[in-house]
């Protein structure tokens, strides 16, 4: 309050002296566009010396509209100079400087017409009607600012006591995970004792289990080794010991394409690409190639989507265009009829082991203590996690009095003509069409960005999504003491950079006002 007194009286002391300059000018002598403040420096009796100290003229050639000095001083009521300031006296308003340049050129620019003297412009002294409004303005601001900083209070309040009950439980939670460690440890010890003597029982089960594995993998081996030396005595048809391509061009299960006969480069591809296999050769590799085919022959395969030739040839990658080009344009019965796929592999599994009641009660008991443990373990994360989020809230920057506080976790939208504007800060900001598709981020919280006089004027919102061929967008907040929380506008001033106003009662600070908005020259 005691500052918008200063205003008043300030604006109301400007005031008498312009109305006193009325009553009194022809004892204030100065020169057109020299405000009272240097009216000293432009003494009739003596000659006029450049601010700047460059020269010194005559009095005469003040304001004769020819730049004598460099720095202007001689030419303030003039537009001889181009760099030049002409003050307006304003008497009622409040006065202001403008460049000389704007001196007659048929525009008012001072209230009281004062710039204007010689280009014949009709000028209209509004000077006390605008006075007049703007003391109202300043009265209805000075009311919006009371309410505000009422507001502000209570916003302020609010957030010292949300950061106060945030540190008295952040303090319990740290107690409470004091203990919670001290549990799992006692949990985790508990769970290792009983998985040691699980695994002693187990040890013996283990050995049983593995060489079950292995007979079963010596008889399955040795059942290959057969069948495969079955198939071997009978396809070396000259009991040389070793099975040729020629050999296995008498037997029609190798006619891959099904054409009557089996080419050399059928009986070769079952041969591994050899012409002759040995015993070993045949039962470690050409078996294996071999037993499909058999298997089509015998009926094993079960009916599915794929033909007999393309399971096997899938199998082993050998599927040629010309061979897919040839079987699709087979009748779609005889197809149906071919449909089959590669036979299941029933495996036996070995019967399951059965623990005797002792080893069963270890594994019972090292069940339960792990389960117990990840309970204690997930309890401790759970705080870790509650601690987490309260530290991150308590280093968060809410302003000087925490009056920002009650911001957080809010949401406040502006709706223009194609999309619709979230702001929620100290979180994100948003734009969605009105469509209801889906959001692009325009930003991530990132830093309070007002100037050095109160940092709190400005929010700033970075790394949100990519722009086509451009950069992150990024939005910049302005805030404003209001009477109620209210996004009031969105522009986009350049490519993928919004800028978002914002009122608020959290901004009501006698700082808020503009410092410069009463500067006039005398100050």
């Amino acid at each position: 309050m005691d500052f918008w007194k200063g205003v008043l009286n300030n604006f109301f002391y400007i005031l008498l002296l312009n109305l006193l300059y009325g009553v009194l000018g022809s004892e204030v002598l100065r020169p057109r566009g020299v405000s009272l403040s240097r009216a000293p420096l432009y003494n009739p009796e003596e000659a006029f010396t450049c601010f700047d100290k460059s020269k010194s003229i005559p009095f005469s050639h003040v304001n004769d509209d020819y730049c004598d000095c460099s720095d202007a001083s001689d030419e303030p009521g003039t537009s001889a100079c181009p760099h030049g300031i002409f003050y307006c006296v304003n008497a009622g308003f409040k006065p202001m400087n403008i460049g000389s340049s704007r001196v007659n050129d048929g525009i008012c620019d001072c209230c009281d017409g004062a710039d204007e003297y010689a280009s014949g412009a009709k000028c209209i002294n509004n000077c006390v009607e605008l006075g007049r409004f703007a003391r109202e303005k300043e009265l209805q601001r000075e009311e919006l600012l009371k309410a505000g900083k009422q507001l502000r209070e209570e916003f302020s309040q609010k957030g010292i006591q949300e950061k106060q009950q945030r540190k008295e439980k952040l303090m319990e939670i740290e107690k409470n995970k004091e203990e919670a460690d001290r549990v799992k440890a006692e949990k985790e010890k508990l769970k290792n004792e009983a998985e040691e003597l699980e695994n002693t029982a187990l040890d013996y089960y283990r050995k049983l289990e593995e060489e079950q594995n292995k007979q079963k993998a010596e008889a399955e081996a040795l059942k290959l080794r057969v069948e495969a030396s079955d198939a071997f005595n009978r396809y070396d048809l000259d009991q040389d010991g070793k099975v040729s391509f020629s050999e296995l061009q008498q037997f029609e299960t190798f006619d891959k394409d099904k054409n009557g006969e089996v080419s050399e480069e059928e009986a070769k591809y079952f041969l591994i690409d050899q012409e002759e296999a040995d015993i070993e050769k045949f039962v470690s590799d050409v078996w294996n190639r071999i037993k499909p085919y058999l298997m089509i022959e015998s009926g094993s395969f079960r009916d599915t989507k794929d033909s007999d030739e393309k399971a096997v040839e899938e199998e082993e990658g050998e599927f040629n265009e010309e061979e897919q080009t040839e079987e699709d344009g087979e009748d779609e019965e005889e197809n149906t009829e071919k449909e089959q796929q590669e036979p299941e592999v029933q495996e036996e599994s070995p019967p399951p082991i059965v623990y005797d009641d002792e080893t069963q009660k270890l594994v019972d008991a090292a069940t339960a203590a792990r389960n117990e443990f990840s309970n204690a373990e997930s309890a401790v994360k759970d705080l870790e996690a509650e601690i987490r989020d309260i530290k991150e809230y308590l280093e968060k920057d809410f302003g000087p009095d925490e009056e920002y506080a009650p911001l957080l976790g809010q949401c406040f939208e502006y709706v223009d003509h194609e999309y619709v504007y979230k702001l929620c800060p100290f979180d994100k900001t948003v734009q969605q069409p009105k469509s209801g598709s889906m959001e692009t981020r325009l930003g991530s919280w990132g830093h309070w960005s007002g100037p050095d006089h109160n940092r709190y004027e400005r929010m700033t919102f970075e790394r949100g999504q990519a722009c086509w061929n451009g950069p992150q967008r990024s939005t910049v907040v302005t805030v404003t003491c209001g009477s109620d929380n209210k996004l009031t506008s969105v522009t986009e001033p350049n490519k993928c950079e919004y800028v978002f106003e914002f009122s608020t009662p959290a901004a009501c600070y006698d700082l808020a006002r503009d410092p410069q908005e009463n500067a006039h020259d005398e100050l």
